[in-house]
């Protein structure tokens, strides 16, 4: 596969499509990245196997420590590489829309969906991933709703079992009385897609509003009607955009989010049907729980799906979350491999 990608990009007209040219050169990208660490990780193998077998005919019992410490090194490595395979999804490399909304409760809860969102925007920094907010409704206390977009590789892969409703349960710093608290809010993620993929919109099924865009600073800020919101009449899906000065701007980053949650949307539709030919569903589905966060009267974190749990809840809403969507990927691929007739 590598070689004839590579063998196209050799040929003469290959640049005289430019569109066509950045697929292939994209999907090459994307094949060497997994293929080469592989690569490089079976070599190191052969070299710590010829190490081990020098070392044992010369009854060299010095080179022990320096084999161990090079299985531990291709053990962690393995590891690591092993999540991309996890990561086979048709969009599972590519970049990411995510989606916080504070639930029922006022004040106390859009302080957790704020809470929330600066973690995820925390392990995207972590990882280098480029961030842009597209979105924010703010409410007293903290958000009623924000969206951003995040770009990097694997972006959607490693986030989009994160969606679901997070709780969380703590002291209140809002009640004057000290009374223990919980607040939901819901999370979703859904991938960035390329304009290789159509999704059909109809113009009679959407609606388009135009408002004064919101939030803090800018001399554009409420000047003008530049913030744009779709609502999609079948599926009663909305998204908004008011991140950028002109109108247009903000009309085609909404089309493109628009898109993407419509793509998202008939996925997850046809796996539903898939689904009813399986016993054993596991439901992560917009609206169920997934994740409780607590900070009284003890610190801890569990996620219900894997039950993988933390007791440093400040360093996981700090944007440690890794081992929390690592254990989720595992989980998942598990559960795949070990269901007939299903897809990885």
């Amino acid at each position: 596969m590598i070689t004839g990608l590579e063998a196209k990009t050799a040929e003469p007209d290959f640049w005289n499509d430019s569109a066509a040219a950045e697929k292939v050169m994209s999907e090459l990208k994307g094949l060497r990245q997994r293929y080469e660490p592989w690569k490089s990780l079976n070599a190191a193998v052969e070299d710590l196997e010829t190490l081990y077998e020098l070392a044992t005919e010369a009854g060299d019992e010095g080179e022990s420590a320096g084999i161990e410490s090079g299985l531990k090194d291709i053990c962690a490595r393995y590891e690591k590489q092993n999540l991309f395979e996890m990561m086979s999804g048709e969009l599972d490399g590519s970049g990411c829309f995510l989606t916080v909304h504070s639930g029922a409760g006022g004040t106390e809860a859009c302080d957790w969906a704020q809470m929330l969102y600066r973690m995820y925007l925390r392990w995207a920094e972590r990882r280098g991933f480029s961030i842009e907010e597209l979105d924010r409704l703010e409410a007293e206390g903290g958000v009623k709703s924000a969206t951003c977009k995040i770009e990097g590789d694997y972006a959607f892969g490693y986030l989009k079992g994160e969606t679901g409703v997070h709780r969380l349960v703590r002291i209140s710093p809002f009640d004057s009385n000290s009374r223990r608290h919980t607040s939901f809010a819901s999370v979703y993620l859904f991938p960035i897609i390329d304009d290789s993929i159509e999704v059909e919109i109809r113009p009679e099924d959407l609606r388009v509003d135009t408002y004064r865009a919101g939030g803090a600073g800018g001399q554009h800020v409420n000047k003008t009607d530049s913030a744009v919101r779709f609502t999609h009449l079948p599926t009663g899906i909305v998204v908004a955009c008011q991140n950028e000065r002109s109108q247009i701007k903000n009309r085609a980053v909404a089309m493109s989010m628009l898109k993407a949650r419509l793509y998202e949307h008939y996925r997850q539709e046809r796996e539903k049907e898939n689904e009813k030919f399986h016993q054993e569903k596991k439901d992560i589905s917009w609206g169920n729980q997934i994740r409780s966060y607590v900070f009284q009267p003890y610190t801890m974190v569990k996620d219900y799906r894997t039950k993988t749990e933390m007791g440093n809840i400040q360093a996981v809403m700090d944007g440690d979350i890794d081992l929390f969507i690592e254990d989720f990927l595992r989980a998942s691929w598990s559960a795949t491999a070990a269901s007939p007739g299903k897809a990885r």
